[in-house]
């Protein structure tokens, strides 16, 4: 992006995604929903395509079951997900519908999406919905949803959808400027999420979203390492969208970082959920990030987790810190028995030979140099 002015490039993204979460689209008494059909139209008018990811199906669904405060149990965060689900769509498709516009409700679990063929599968799905001039509205599928599959929350199910759809730009909104620094003054610019992430102030706990600003800054690391700009802004703006695409200075925007990652290994670094962890030696820490080398068995010093071969792991220093992810060519069980080992050795300790790598280069993807991701 020009270093002088990083905004004039937005106005050329083509694929769009907006995350919109519980609180801001829930404000008021009729929520934002005919705001955001009205911004995401004004997008549409020049030929772009839009992505909504949006919250609030919970918040819609707990009061229609005689609860007064959002529920904390599985069950009853599954209930209202359930019962509030339909009224989110019914609200999005009333709006949309002023314009002409037709919705598609898109469901996803994070185990829906960590099997490669299903990954593929839902990105075909989404590009036919847009092909056909929908605007596909994503949400988790809370309702049967448990920690073990959840993404986490939207921001980070935002930035996974923006690589999943090939987007070209991934807006947050949220109910304040932006990033503010200490002073409480607006950032415009980040060029490097870690730099700002002590500016973050506490989350309140025991509100309707689950998000905050914390969340939304590793969601926006993790789009910008696939090559994609993040804007974080206000959504009390009624012409927030447009202004964004339109490159004015609103909200923050996170710079993508240096070549973006290939969906494949943006898709091992940031969407599986690693089983395990390999701790490595400072010579295979060179290798990996000096020569960008596979990881050798004799590397390893250690093996954590159960994991199987194909499963993801964490690749660890000496120090414990995370330097790579990627997924493993042998199991836990003969990984732990081939640490130490070297090639010529490895068919005679396990009884066969899968390759020279623990974790081959292909299926490896650094994070050292970006901070370890979040999961």
């Amino acid at each position: 992006m020009s270093e002088q002015n990083p905004r004039e490039e937005l106005p050329e993204a083509r694929r769009i995604v907006v995350k919109i979460g519980t609180k801001s689209i829930t404000a008021g008494d009729r929520g934002r929903f005919v705001d955001v059909a009205r911004q995401v139209a004004a997008l549409r008018a020049p030929g772009r395509q839009v992505v909504v990811v949006s919250s609030g199906a919970i918040a819609l669904g707990f009061p229609r079951l005689g609860l007064k405060t959002r529920p904390t149990q599985m069950a009853e965060l599954q209930a209202s997900a359930a019962t509030g689900q339909s009224r989110l769509m019914h609200a999005y498709e009333e709006a949309f519908a002023k314009h002409g516009i037709e919705v598609a409700q898109v469901l996803l679990t994070h185990d829906g999406i960590t099997d490669r063929s299903l990954y593929l599968n839902a990105r075909a799905a989404l590009d036919a919905l847009l092909a056909h001039g929908c605007v596909p509205i994503i949400n988790e599928n809370d309702t049967i949803a448990v920690d073990e599959i959840r993404f986490g929350d939207n921001d980070q199910l935002a930035a996974m959808v923006a690589t999943l759809v090939g987007a070209d730009l991934l807006v947050l909104l949220t109910d304040v400027e932006g990033l503010l620094d200490a002073e409480g003054v607006r950032i415009a610019t980040v060029r490097d999420v870690e730099h700002v992430r002590g500016l973050v102030r506490p989350h309140e706990a025991g509100g309707l979203s689950l998000g905050g600003m914390e969340s939304k800054l590793e969601a926006a690391r993790r789009a910008s390492l696939r090559g994609l700009p993040v804007v974080i802004a206000d959504a009390r703006n009624p012409n927030v969208l447009p202004e964004v695409l339109s490159g004015a200075d609103v909200g923050t925007l996170v710079l993508p970082q240096g070549s973006p990652l290939a969906s494949r290994k943006h898709w091992i670094a940031y969407t599986l959920k690693p089983k395990g962890s390999l701790l490595v030696d400072a010579g295979a820490v060179r290798a990996l990030v000096e020569r960008q080398s596979s990881l050798l068995p004799a590397g390893v010093i250690g093996v954590r987790g159960d994991f199987a071969a194909g499963d993801a792991i964490s690749i660890l220093g000496p120090e414990g810190g995370e330097i790579a992810r990627g997924l493993a060519r042998y199991g836990m069980h003969e990984l732990a028995r081939l640490a130490g080992a070297r090639a010529n050795e490895i068919a005679a300790r396990i009884g066969h030979y899968a390759g020279d790598a623990a974790v081959h280069r292909d299926d490896l993807v650094l994070t050292v140099a970006a901070g370890p991701p979040k999961c």
